[in-house]
């Protein structure tokens, strides 16, 4: 299929076909003199991407060429849309080894932890984008010819505080990403594989135990109240189904479900997209466990229609039952994953805005976890 990105709208390209387009435009030019206003690069797939180039730079007596490609996302939601990805191309005498060198420059994360698809200590340049750079480059080159390309993004550093990054252990910029090379729209693929690897970082930490939480307050609170180490907190967004399926795949043994009561009484429900524009049965499911503890249908009518999970919290604080309702929704969240994902063992605190307990279900294995929890 060819993807036409001077036309096209909608799909997007990713960093590493901004790469991949770089390396071949600089080489490209320091082989034949002509500086290119697109380029044609091939996937793994046989894909035919077309992407334009922004900046050419260079110097054919020192063969070496610095390009700019400008990141496309289409219509789908991602931090990286219209930053610079620039190349730098350098034609080397090769000799054996290594021809091809793929390495970082200013905003190009230093990976810091095992467990990641690139060994510690080496440029968060992943493998299919630095395939994707090789393949395309190595016809332009003749049989002694070796390349050195350095890719650097120039806000890439700025980029990372709103990323996973420093979680992950990718510290001083971004990633280099892309399977294919194309950007799906609206599909949510590269933001839910951009989770996975906090997965791989705790296995290769040895813990067998983790915690999944929704986000930033689950993980803030999580650090405080739990007995863990920052490797074992799990951000899972709303894609809780993708999550645990991704733990029990790699051999996760056990997770803590930890996190805000509006996202976690959702997966009571069944619900393991809790994103409010797929599924937002909160007041349904809080109004039918609330019935077996309040027998007054107004107050229930109340609780059905309100517009905050906090709002409902008071409303229970003040009929005395809010720990009796929560404890039993915990008890159905755990009850409802061990059914689905069988290898795993579960448990569940619900906690509010504050980091307040509203209920939980725990289990002996999840113990060491949880035993500070009577201290605050």
């Amino acid at each position: 299929m060819i993807y036409d990105f001077r036309k096209e709208k909608r799909y997007g390209y990713t960093t590493g076909a901004c790469a991949a387009a770089g390396a071949y435009c600089g080489i490209y030019y320091l082989k034949k003199g002509v500086k290119l206003d697109y380029v044609e690069i091939e996937n793994d797939r046989g894909d035919i991407l077309i992407i334009p180039v922004e900046k050419i730079e260079g110097d054919l007596s020192s063969r070496c060429a610095t390009v700019t490609v400008r990141k496309f996302a289409g219509e789908d939601i991602d931090i990286t849309d219209g930053i610079e990805v620039v190349v730098n191309s350098e034609i080397v005498k090769w000799k054996g080894g290594e021809r091809i060198k793929i390495v970082g420059g200013r905003g190009i994360g230093i990976v810091t932890k095992d467990g990641l698809q690139v060994k510690k200590g080496d440029w968060a340049i992943n493998p299919k984008p630095r395939e994707l750079i090789v393949r395309n480059i190595t016809p332009l080159l003749e049989e002694d010819e070796g390349v050195v390309v350095r890719i650097s993004v120039p806000r890439g550093e700025e980029l990372a505080e709103r990323t996973l990054n420093s979680k992950l252990g990718i510290l001083g910029g971004i990633s280099i990403l892309g399977t294919t090379g194309i950007v799906r729209p609206m599909s949510n693929e590269a933001y839910r594989e951009s989770l996975v690897p906090q997965i791989d970082i705790a296995l290769g930490k040895n813990h067998r135990i983790l915690v999944f939480t929704p986000g930033n307050i689950g993980t803030r609170y999580a650090r405080e109240l739990l007995d863990v180490e920052e490797d074992q907190i799990v951000e899972v967004s709303n894609f809780w189904d993708f999550m645990i399926d991704k733990a029990q795949e790699k051999g996760v043994e056990g997770i803590l479900i930890f996190g805000h009561g509006g996202k976690i009484v959702k997966l009571a429900g069944g619900i393991y997209n809790t994103h409010s524009k797929v599924a937002d049965g909160r007041n349904e499911i809080l109004t039918a466990y609330s019935s077996l503890y309040i027998d007054s249908r107004d107050t229930l009518r109340r609780i059905l229609y309100s517009n905050t999970t906090e709002e409902i919290v008071d409303i229970l604080r003040g009929e005395g039952v809010l720990h009796k309702v929560f404890d039993h929704i915990a008890r159905r969240v755990v009850e409802r994953a061990r059914n689905r994902w069988k290898k795993i063992d579960f448990s569940c605190i619900i906690i509010d805005m504050k980091g307040n307990i509203l209920g939980s279900y725990i289990g002996d294995k999840f113990l060491p976890l949880v035993k500070n929890l009577g201290k605050r």
